[in-house]
């Protein structure tokens, strides 16, 4: 419809500000309105551009550096959507955007780098109505009575919004939008990032397949659920998953073939809040469901409350169990377990720590490093021992060798190593569960000692 417009009309007849181009349209547009709505997404947006090109053709309007089609992208994007930061909320590459202020807004990508976005909000003000424009989708309301919300654009979007007074006035509003594992991983490119290699994404896909529970560690933005969640997508069809996630879904683990026929076996779980305790539904009471559902593996996507008690009480009843909590350290992951566990249960740390560790007995930590990147920094293995002692080995690690600064701009040098093999007796609860001797050999090097 738009294609060809700037070959039949001199936009630079009436070169305005986007903002005043914005302004009379709208008010071109409030006249047209019950005649636009619609209930057939694709037909509303035909009919509005077809509007809008209406309007600055009959007018000759035109932006400064803006084509015509450019100009009715924008200006549709200004009034049906969410400004310019659609673009981003849509891109398979962005993780993260992050508004400091109405005119600083940062674009995290799926690599790790973080960018300033070209654009900018036209005001303060701007910047608050868009954002309270994407709180709208989830009902929230963002004012003086309520300056600070939580919300979801959509099961893959969450938003944080602060407003005035928790933010000055002439900010506008600051907020983070995070965009849950917008890109599916492949193992090759966890390798090409520097995640990880491909012997430590082989060992973590091969001990979950065959029953060992593991927890993922790390702070926020650490890579966490997407390691998780490439660890998931490995399991083989006939493999009964249950994930329980909290306020919105992150996983899309469901496999179909090419007539649209599910050939895995998946069922996705998601918390339910309720002001009426009877009605609330957490992590805690799925975990309850999940068990009568006889599930192979379990996922709960992250461990941050009464809900830990549950998830090591199903990982020592033989349930393999996969999940995610906030740690700085493999070791510091135990302590953070017995600490959740106490909200559920007061009991003695010595005895829960020996419950976390015989439940999860393997560690994986991630972290996002002062260069952006994200590493497995450590996986480890707390190996029980005949008198009931605990002893943690270091299976794997990120050495950094070098941190330098060049042109600016932080370099951070490393390479992963092998440290330890895992213990007989972990070798041995691998074989009973299944596994292969020759993949049991390969992960645990015992075919590199015999070459």
């Amino acid at each position: 419809m738009t294609n060809n417009m700037d070959l039949f009309f001199d936009t630079g007849s009436n070169k305005k500000e986007f903002s005043e181009v914005l302004s009379e349209v709208q008010e071109y547009l409030a006249n047209k309105y019950a005649a636009l709505i619609t209930n057939n997404p694709e037909e509303q947006r035909r009919q509005i551009t077809a509007y809008i090109a209406k309007y600055i053709s009959d007018y000759r309007l035109g932006v400064e550096g803006m084509t015509q089609d450019e100009l009715i992208e924008c200006l549709y994007s200004e009034m049906a959507e969410f400004s310019f930061l659609t673009k981003y909320l849509y891109n398979n590459e962005v993780e993260e955007i992050n508004i400091n202020s109405w005119r600083d807004i940062k674009i995290t990508y799926s690599d790790g780098r973080v960018a300033q976005a070209d654009e900018k909000f036209q005001s303060p003000q701007h910047a608050v109505d868009v954002i309270r424009r994407l709180l709208h989708k989830s009902g929230m309301i963002l004012d003086q009575s309520q300056p600070g919300v939580v919300g979801h654009l959509s099961n893959k979007i969450r938003i944080t919004a602060l407003g005035t007074p928790l933010t000055d006035g002439e900010k506008g509003v600051a907020a983070s939008i995070r965009l849950i594992n917008p890109k599916k991983l492949s193992r090759d490119d966890f390798v090409q990032y520097g995640t990880a290699t491909g012997e430590m994404l082989d060992f973590l896909s091969a001990i979950l397949r065959y029953g060992l529970s593991i927890c993922v560690t790390g702070s926020t933005g650490s890579g966490k659920t997407t390691l998780m969640s490439w660890i998931l997508s490995t399991l083989p069809n006939t493999k009964r998953l249950f994930t329980i996630e909290n306020d919105c879904r992150e996983f899309d683990l469901v496999r179909e073939d090419e007539n649209g026929n599910v050939v895995n076996n998946v069922v996705h779980t998601v918390t339910r809040y309720s002001e009426d305790p009877r009605q609330n539904i957490d992590q805690e009471k799925l975990l309850e469901f999940a068990l009568t559902c006889d599930p192979d593996i379990l996922c709960v996507s992250e461990m941050k409350s009464a809900e830990a008690f549950a998830a090591q009480e199903a990982a020592r009843t033989g349930h393999a169990v996969i999940t995610t909590t906030h740690a700085n350290s493999c070791a510091a992951t135990y302590y953070r377990m017995v600490t959740l566990c106490t909200q559920k249960y007061d009991m003695g740390d010595k005895t829960l720590y020996n419950l976390v560790t015989e439940a999860f007995p393997v560690i994986v930590y991630v972290k996002k490093l002062e260069d952006n990147s994200r590493r497995v920094m450590e996986i480890t293995e707390c190996e029980i021992l005949p008198d009931g002692t605990r002893q943690i080995h270091t299976l794997y690690r990120y050495h950094i060798s070098e941190t330098a600064v060049t042109d600016g701009k932080i370099q951070i040098k490393g390479e992963f190593q092998r440290v330890n093999a895992i213990s007989k007796s972990l070798q041995k609860r691998l074989l009973e569960n299944g596994m292969p001797l020759n993949l049991l050999e390969e992960i645990s090097g015992r075919k590199e000692e015999a070459e």
